[in-house]
């Protein structure tokens, strides 16, 4: 039986709907991103699941047992769930120690029994040096730590978690989302997370969950989100892509600027009319010189723009008689200079087809 399912979740707010039909299953000990921008509808799902807010449609359900439907609703502390917040919402005037009780002193259990689960959690989340301070003694990342706690702690049968990270600096939030992962590797609860940040849902999920103006558009692990998006949306939101938009012309395909064998495309046997493709920047070789012929895409340019960013050159390249503009990463090593004429070559297998823009 599934933990937690979705069933034609819908929320409206007057004639717009926030949340729009979503369906959605999660396992035991599954942690699951939602992911999108501002608006697209993840947060009001979190707090549909969470008890906050009652859908206008559809059903949510925990292990068979409807939670939140637009005839009912469980109470937010009747139905087994942590939720840890984007402020953190630890106590100021209670230490450490105390917040991460809070919850266990609650539900009224021996004084024994709290002291000894409280002590072991800070030693899970690596606090328990600092169970005697206070909040503001604390460090932003310390805090966020102590909302860990507290919310485990506790052992519910789901976490959830909306955006905690986003008010960390770049370098504290590489460390946490590790380190949510970990505790989430530790104690294996069915986790929810919602997240614009891509980085965060590739490194934390077991899926992820992209959403778009209210819908889901495509739910898979991150290597096959990446690899594999479905849509233009998909592609373009996780990390950096080229869009290429060609024609079919019989056994080739049409692209400004360019032609490649149709046989050498993905899915080329399905490929008629136009034909559009996602290829991400790191996906491609840049050659100073022409490469061997062979099963590969090879186009000619020049180049229009470049910048190094220490750990790669980003290039962006012209093909002839186009306006088309692609991006390249390369190693550091690979170096060339504004106007130098180039050769890109790219692997199909390393190609997604996308649908076409008026598709999309």
């Amino acid at each position: 039986m599934s933990k937690l399912s979705l069933i034609g979740l819908t929320k409206a707010f007057g004639s717009t709907k926030a949340v729009d039909g979503v369906n959605l299953t999660l396992r035991e000990g599954e942690f699951v991103s939602l992911l999108g921008p501002s608006g697209c509808g993840k947060t009001t799902t979190l707090r549909m699941i969470a008890g906050f807010i009652k859908p206008t449609s559809g059903t949510i359900e925990m292990e068979g047992q409807v939670m939140s439907s637009p005839a009912m609703m469980v109470p937010p502390e009747r139905r087994g769930m942590s939720m840890i917040f984007q402020s953190y919402a630890i106590w100021p005037n209670m230490t450490v120690g105390q917040n991460v009780a809070f919850g266990l002193k609650l539900r009224k259990l021996p004084n024994a029994e709290v002291e000894q689960r409280v002590n072991r959690i800070l030693e899970v989340v690596q606090m328990r040096h600092l169970k005697e301070r206070y909040p503001s003694e604390l460090s932003g990342g310390q805090q966020q730590r102590v909302a860990l706690a507290r919310a485990i702690v506790i052992e519910p049968q789901v976490l959830l978690l909306d955006e905690p990270l986003s008010n960390l600096d770049a370098n504290l939030r590489e460390e946490m989302r590790s380190e949510i992962r970990r505790l989430h590797d530790a104690f294996r609860i069915t986790t929810v997370y919602v997240t614009h940040d891509q980085a965060e849902a590739m490194v934390t999920s077991d899926r992820i969950v992209v959403m778009n103006l209210g819908k889901i558009d495509q739910v898979d692990d991150p290597v096959t989100l990446y690899g594999k998006p479905k849509t233009r949306f998909v592609a373009g939101f996780i990390g950096r892509t080229n869009f290429l938009d060609g024609r079919v012309d019989g056994s080739q395909i049409v692209f400004p600027g360019f032609t490649v064998p149709k046989a050498l495309a993905p899915d080329a046997n399905e490929l008629s009319g136009l034909a559009s493709f996602s290829v991400r920047p790191q996906s491609i070789a840049l050659h100073a010189s022409p490469p061997a012929a062979g099963h590969l895409w090879r186009i000619q340019g020049e180049i229009v723009e470049r910048a190094y960013l220490g750990e790669y050159w980003e290039y962006v390249i012209r093909p002839d008689g186009s306006e088309q503009r692609i991006r390249v990463s390369t190693a550091p090593n690979v170096v060339h200079a504004v106007d130098d004429r180039v050769w890109l070559e790219i692997d199909p297998a390393r190609i997604a087809r996308v649908p076409p823009p008026d598709a999309a």
